[in-house]
């Protein structure tokens, strides 16, 4: 027998069963390599909100780790240092030996642009805010986006950064524009490497979702298998795994952690589960009994009620 406990409010949501094996779901996944950038999360959930895995690592980890890691793509997130000064966080070599589409976003287009021989350069100001780019050449990223009618195409973005790209790299062509800065965006069709200068991570930058889609879903060839429905159906299959033809005791005190627990693993092996709520009497007025209306009478939770009130007062 297996013992679980918990701590508290139930999801009682439904959904039809996802036909892949759980150990797959994290197949197509991204990498995203943090300069220290204030948007390093937002990028991550923008992408998980798309339905693709990814996690976030530091700059300057273990490049062997991240050779072996199995991503479809990078993402080198923006930050706060200088591509013009010595000793500037670096991507580290096997990012481009790996052969896999990166998508460099502010500094990260910098160091991009700086490591394969292009040029950087300090502004004689820091942009920050709203920003109007111009769309002066195709590619896989930004070809159809345009925020305003008419040609060229012009996008609403939002910047916040001090260097900027002054000459893109050989093998590079300039896809974007500004009046203030001549390399807004590049890209590298043949190697599938790709730059901007703006953040699309943002919701000030209106085209930013449908780009960030574009990178992991198309350009990295990612399916969108990271889905609420497919999480709860990974985790059942790891239960269910786990457990086998066990029984399982759990904690149920009624809030959130052990009330999605409950409902998880009545969900994926039914009456081999036993939950146990303990009655302090501290709960708020009939809150015990509304918990267990709620697991054993409409979900169907085995439940027993300890009415313990007496040792608490």
């Amino acid at each position: 027998m297996h013992g679980v406990e918990g701590g508290r409010e139930a999801d009682g949501s439904d959904h039809s069963p996802f036909p892949i094996p759980h150990s797959r779901l994290h197949d197509d996944k991204i990498l995203i390599l943090d300069f220290g950038a204030q948007y390093t999360q937002l990028i991550a959930r923008r992408i998980r909100e798309i339905g693709v895995y990814c996690e976030i690592w530091a700059w300057d980890h273990d490049p062997a780790e991240i050779a072996a890691y199995g991503a479809k793509g990078i993402v080198l997130s923006g930050g706060p240092e200088s591509t013009t000064v010595h000793g500037a966080p670096r991507a580290p070599q096997e990012v481009f030996d790996s052969g896999l589409p990166i998508l460099g976003i502010c500094y990260g287009m910098q160091t991009l642009a700086a490591q394969l021989g292009g040029s950087t350069e300090a502004a004689d100001a820091r942009e920050f805010g709203h920003a109007e780019v111009e769309v002066v050449a195709r590619d896989e990223l930004l070809h159809g986006l345009n925020d305003h009618p008419g040609k060229p195409p012009r996008l609403n973005v939002w910047m916040s950064h001090g260097d900027h790209v002054a000459t893109a790299p050989p093998g590079f062509v300039v896809t974007a524009r500004t009046d203030r800065i001549p390399v807004a965006a590049m890209a590298n069709e043949e190697k599938r490497w790709y730059g901007v200068q703006f953040h699309p991570e943002v919701t000030h930058t209106r085209q930013g979702e449908t780009l960030l889609r574009r990178f992991v879903a198309e350009i990295c060839g990612c399916r969108t298998l990271w889905t609420a429905a497919n999480i709860i159906d990974d985790q059942m299959a790891r239960v269910r795994e786990k457990v086998g033809s066990d029984e399982v005791i759990l904690g149920l005190s009624g809030g959130v952690d052990s009330s999605v627990v409950a409902a998880l693993l009545h969900r994926a092996i039914g009456e081999q589960l036993t939950c146990v709520f303990v009655d302090t009497g501290l709960l708020r007025w009939q809150e015990g009994d509304q918990v267990m209306a709620m697991f054993a009478e409409h979900m169907g939770v085995k439940v027993i009620r300890v009415n313990a009130a007496q040792r608490y007062f």
